[in-house]
């Protein structure tokens, strides 16, 4: 049993170029795209989503590989599962609703979809809203024993020869519920039935793999395309929130804006009260700062 969206809402399965993407859609106004992270689905926004829709045409997806998209085959260096293909996903996603232009509200997985997004897709990305995250290349260049303890998991699922797969597809409940409540603090608690769509989705051996892929083309193809973005300049050019958790491994480590001045334009953010599942734990407080944000964008969303 999912959570329940207001009657409102609706889902549609969009075909993107021969990848069914799971969507759900709700309210009437500028456009918004809702990406989740690690290891949810489009369900992570049942808080938020409503109180956008009361202004926004909100469109809540499942990336691919996730929740109850398709997982197709990930190909040669992991590309199927390249944030670049992740991307093209999304604008094809909206596309599909009539939308050319729409902001981005994105967290942890999702987040660095829409970072690839706003890099590949400038004309489309009005806003970009970045929850608990730094980008994947600053991240990794600057990874030492504090983050390869924190982030583990980073490295675990990047690893080959199927063995995450195998340990996680042991147990997959145990994996999603550790991950979650190990970086929980304060705030809302998890909805019960949001985590046990979470392990639905997630007990798909299927889904245990392609999102091991995901985090392998992080590690891989993404890389290498974030290595020729900064090679040739190439930054973000719409305005960006950067929100995170006042109590998440992001906030303890990082100056989170400072670090996103570097790889957009415009950027301004500050910590909720959370820790990294910020649409889940601090709602409110998420939405009143998105909103917020989007009224000081010049070109509306």
């Amino acid at each position: 049993m999912s959570v329940p969206l207001p009657a409102s809402f609706t889902r549609r399965s969009v075909d993107a170029d021969g990848v069914r993407i799971n969507t759900v859609v709700g309210g009437e106004g500028p456009p918004v795209l809702l990406l989740h992270g690690y290891p949810q689905t489009h369900l992570i926004w049942h808080h938020v989503a409503p109180l956008l829709a009361a202004e926004h045409t909100v469109v809540l997806a499942d990336l691919r590989g996730y929740g109850d998209s398709d997982k197709p085959p990930s190909g040669a260096e992991h590309a199927g599962y390249s944030k670049r293909v992740m991307a093209l996903d999304m604008v094809r996603v909206m596309r599909a609703f009539g939308f050319d232009r729409f902001a981005v509200l994105g967290h942890d997985r999702g987040a660095r979809v829409g970072h690839r997004l706003a890099l590949d897709h400038p004309g489309a990305v009005t806003a970009l809203a970045v929850l608990d995250v730094v980008p994947t290349l600053h991240a990794f260049q600057r990874a030492d024993t504090h983050f390869g303890l924190g982030y583990y998991h980073w490295f675990f699922l990047a690893a080959g020869d199927g063995i995450p797969e195998r340990l996680i597809g042991n147990d997959p409940e145990f994996w999603v519920r550790s991950r979650m409540e190990a970086r929980h603090q304060g705030g809302v608690p998890f909805d019960p039935a949001a985590l046990r769509e979470y392990v639905r989705c997630f007990s798909d051996p299927a889904a245990i793999h392609a999102s091991c892929e995901d985090y392998r083309a992080a590690a891989s193809i993404d890389l290498e395309h974030d290595d020729a973005d900064a090679a040739q300049g190439l930054v973000v050019t719409c305005p960006v929130l950067a929100l995170w958790g006042r109590h998440s491994f992001v906030g303890r480590t990082y100056d989170v804006v400072n670090v996103w001045r570097e790889y957009a334009t415009d950027v301004q953010g500050y910590a909720l009260p959370s820790d990294h599942y910020v649409p889940e734990e601090a709602p409110l407080e998420l939405v009143s700062a998105f909103q917020a944000f989007l009224a000081t964008v010049v070109a509306p969303c």
